[in-house]
Order: structure tokens, then sequence, then C-alpha cells
């Protein structure tokens, strides 16, 4: 019996897509920034000041300019959302329109931390992805980007990151994109997780893998086999 089903290690061509980083000061997105824009991309580090985020797209070189968030929201094909959890939802919010009809790729890991180390947070919506989704009703969200170490995204001597990105959504156009996305930096895999909700597990996941670094000194990641 034959199948149309798609083949799913044949994934879309993004190189021609404008990634925007919302938070993209911060550690985890401008390690993300970087790594793109080194893999070719065009990229647009947003934050609260478009100055700071001016001055560190300078740093980063070709293929980076900075802007506010909301020019970010507006001008990015692909808007990576890399923002405190404390100001998720009140930073979506204020967006919405721009990133209406935009594939929004959340990694935002809600995380609390005390003397035992770091736990997944309970979140009403069941993660931050699906909040995400909740407060943008004509976007594409997206979950990925979750375990990757930022001390590795930012360290210009690792040329090579050993890590698969497990990536889930709803629309399929939009996790193919996105796997095919992760896959531009070199090491990287991205490898289709299953729908948005099942994103909570993938976020607090990251609390196991912190723990796993304190204890090992080490930066692990996530590899998934046989696929």
């Amino acid at each position: 019996m034959t199948t149309n089903a798609p083949d799913p290690h044949q994934l879309p061509d993004v190189s021609d897509k404008t990634v925007s980083v919302l938070g993209g000061t911060g550690e985890q997105g401008r390690g993300l920034a970087q790594r793109l824009a080194r893999a070719g991309q065009r990229v647009i580090i947003g934050s609260r000041s478009a100055e700071r985020a001016a001055a560190i797209a300078e740093q980063m070189g070709a293929n980076v300019q900075g802007a506010t968030n909301e020019d970010a929201a507006r001008q990015g094909d692909i808007v990576i959302v890399a923002v405190p959890w404390d100001g998720h939802r009140e930073l979506l919010e204020s967006l919405a329109t721009e990133l209406s009809n935009t594939i929004v790729v959340d990694c935002v890991n809600p995380l609390g931390f005390d003397k035992q180390g770091a736990f997944g947070l309970d979140v009403a919506e069941g993660s931050a992805a699906q909040q995400a989704a909740s407060v943008l009703p004509d976007s594409h969200v997206v979950a990925a980007f979750h375990h990757i170490s930022a001390v590795l995204l930012l360290d210009e001597s690792v040329e090579s990151i050993d890590t698969d990105v497990l990536v889930l959504g709803d629309n399929r156009e939009a996790t193919d994109s996105i796997q095919a996305l992760a896959s531009r930096i070199p090491g990287i895999r991205g490898v289709y997780g299953g729908r948005l909700r099942n994103a909570g597990q993938v976020e607090s996941f990251t609390a196991n893998l912190i723990s796993m670094n304190r204890r090992y000194k080490a930066h692990a990641g996530v590899r998934i086999t046989d696929v």
C-alpha cells in the first residue's frame, strides 16, 4: 500500500528568511542570534532598548542588526522569543498585531530555583509555548531551542554544537521550517517532537539538564536516536 505522506527528512530552504530574536540581548537570545548569523541567516536582535540592541548587533558584525522588540517582531519572517519568563505574557500580548501570520518560536523555560536546584514551574496553559499560542491566536507558535547551553552558543571557539533541537507545534509547515532553521547551525539537528500540547515536559526537562551540568560540570544537550 502506497502513501502520500511527506518525507519527514525533507525540509524547506529557509536561508532567505529574516529571523528576529526578541530578548536578543540576553545570553540565550544573543547566542542563538550569533550562531544563526554565522550560518548566513539575516538576524534582527530585538530589545526594549534599540540602542543596546544596535550596540550588540554591531559587535556580531555581518547579517545582524538591532531594533526595538516591536520593530523586530514586525520585520521577522520567523520570530524567536527568548525573554525571561516573568515578562513573557506581557510582551507577547503587546506584540500580537506585529506577530500576526508569523512563525513564532518560543524557547522560554518556566523554571524556579531554590536550594535544591532548578525545577519546572506550573503554567496555567500547560507550558510557555501554549501560553504564547493563547495570546497569539493569529500566529503559528512553535516550541524549540530549549536545551542548548548559552555558554556553548556564545563560545566562538566551539565550532559545532552536538545536540538535537526538539521542535513541537500544530502546523506542519511551521515545524518543518524551524527544524530546517535549527539544522543550519553546525552540529545541531531539528527533530519533530510532537504537538504543542506536549511542550510542557520539554520545557521542564531543562531543569534536569541544569542538574546534570552542575553535577558533571558539563554543557549537556539532547540526542534522539534512530531517526
